[in-house]
């Protein structure tokens, strides 16, 4: 099922290396965005008398069944919200959504709280097809980020039970606000603001029938999806702040309890590039061209991360057709899994991810990308902006023009043994040079040695866990990384590897 989450991880961070997921606790989608302590609409000792102001003659912008945008509603939430105090809730933040977004609701959207732990409970029961696994597996190697003997999907899902803070359904036209309580799930309005406007994206543009079928055609259509939900929730916040003090459902510091330690943060931070750098592509359009402009890009949303990063390049740099035949023998074939591409793409937020990722390992201790011009700090230099936290761009990774990942199995080799073709365009040749430079810096972090007598070529120990043979070339402006069990299996996966010296 394809959902639109809210990611719930704080980023605040101490740059000189950190030895965890960074700021990993927090409850809300934004970094920093840790909502206010002030007691939400009525106290908490019950409800007092509220006058509604007039409804309008007709349905109107801020305005939604029976609720304006600036009324206060009466709640207690120290047992959580019955269904007549989530109707109002729902109703007034809908109300709030369209006041900012200048779009209206066409239909009510039902929401549900749970607690993270019932959220947790879900995430583990889900099961997915061997062959999908396996690629998803060997994707996560690629970038080694994830070893050969650990499950990928399962990281994902422990990463998931942490980190998300609320989901929308397509499907089936609802909203889950997950709430860290879980004696009586509180509702979060910062994240619910956030999830109704993904209800609205759909039902205004169609948003579940995008292509999102790899990693980069996630991450590129998220980049517009999340990046217009993460500004407007940005906006709700300082609404929250300011026009509508105290009357916002927001948790209290003592309440912001997260989820706990992310199972790895390599695949949470190739995730988490459309939140940083969504909100800044979307408010750009919008400074520019107004909501009527942030409403046009669904119908031409960015076709690569590369967009998102670097937004000038929006519709003037669309990404090379990279393909990858296959030059197999000795029983190598592609691995096929039914209901996706036989083919990975990562993008330029998956390579700059893969060179960021041994600077949390190693607990700042290797940079193949300095720390530094990763973090985009406040004045303090200590703490994450809030509204574009993180910058995916980096020299060795900024001239991308395309990717694919193809992996390989044979049915004669040990079990789980694979290999992968892993094949990068660059808008030159000097693109190229500075990637393979950084690609042999994170082949040395991985205690790689060179195989004397063939061309490119190394071997990993298997303590590592990517204990593999390695070979890389670059001709002109691309690139071709060839893995495989052993140095003699290389040119089986594709013919002409590991030449000899």
């Amino acid at each position: 099922m394809r959902t639109i989450t809210v990611v719930a991880v704080a980023l605040m961070l101490v740059l000189a290396g950190c030895s965890q997921a960074p700021g990993v606790g927090d409850t809300t989608s934004n970094p920093g965005t840790t909502g206010t302590s002030q007691t939400p609409g009525a106290p908490a000792s019950g409800p007092t008398e509220v006058v509604h102001p007039p409804d309008p003659n007709s349905d109107v912008l801020g305005w939604e069944n029976g609720y304006w945008y600036n009324e206060t509603v009466n709640v207690t939430r120290g047992d959580g919200l019955n269904d007549s105090e989530m109707d109002a809730v729902v109703n007034r933040s809908m109300a709030r959504v369209e006041k900012i977004r200048k779009l209206e609701f066409e239909k009510p959207v039902p929401v549900k709280v749970i607690s993270r732990e019932q959220f947790r409970k879900q995430q583990a029961n889900q099961t997915t097809p061997a062959k999908r696994q396996l690629f998803d597996n060997v994707k996560f190697e690629s970038l080694m980020m994830i070893g050969e003997s650990t499950d990928s999907v399962a990281v994902q899902s422990k990463n998931s039970g942490t980190s998300v803070g609320g989901y929308y359904s397509p499907k089936k036209k609802s909203i889950v606000v997950i709430s860290s309580n879980n004696g009586a799930p509180k509702m979060d309005e910062l994240t619910l603001g956030h999830e109704l406007l993904h209800a609205l994206q759909d039902q205004k543009f169609g948003i579940g029938s995008y292509d999102q079928s790899t990693r980069e055609r996630h991450n590129a259509i998220d980049g517009l999806i999340e990046g217009d939900s993460n500004y407007l929730q940005y906006l709700y916040k300082q609404r929250c702040q300011n026009q509508w003090k105290g009357t916002c459902l927001t948790p209290n510091k003592s309440q912001n309890v997260g989820g706990g330690q992310l199972a790895n943060i390599g695949p949470y931070l190739l995730k988490y590039q459309p939140y940083s750098d969504g909100p800044p592509f979307v408010k750009q359009i919008r400074e520019n061209r107004g909501w009527k402009g942030v409403n046009a890009l669904y119908e031409n949303p960015p076709a690569s991360t590369e967009q998102v990063i670097h937004p000038k390049k929006y519709r003037s740099d669309r990404p090379a057709q990279v393909t990858v035949r296959d030059r197999t023998s000795n029983g190598w074939k592609r691995l096929k899994p039914k209901g996706r591409p036989n083919f990975g793409e990562v993008g330029e937020a998956g390579l700059f991810t893969m060179f960021m990722y041994p600077y949390y390992e190693s607990q700042g201790n290797t940079q193949i990308i300095p720390a530094q011009q990763f973090f985009n700090t406040k004045g303090n230099g200590r703490s994450l902006d809030e509204f574009d936290p993180l910058n995916y761009r980096s020299k060795p990774t900024e001239g991308w023009d395309g990717d694919k990942i193809v992996v390989y199995t044979n049915d004669n080799a040990k079990r789980n043994e694979t290999g992968y073709v892993f094949k990068t365009k660059w808008d030159s040749k000097k693109d190229a040079k500075e990637f393979v430079a950084a690609y042999e810096k994170l082949l040395k972090y991985r205690k790689a040695k060179r195989v004397d007598g063939r061309r490119n070529t190394w071997t990993m120990p298997t303590k590592t866990g990517f204990g593999d043979a390695f070979y890389v070339q670059q001709r002109g402006n691309t690139v071709v990384i060839v893995n495989a069990p052993t140095v003699s299996d290389l040119s089986d996966v594709r013919s002409g590897a590991a030449p000899k010296a």
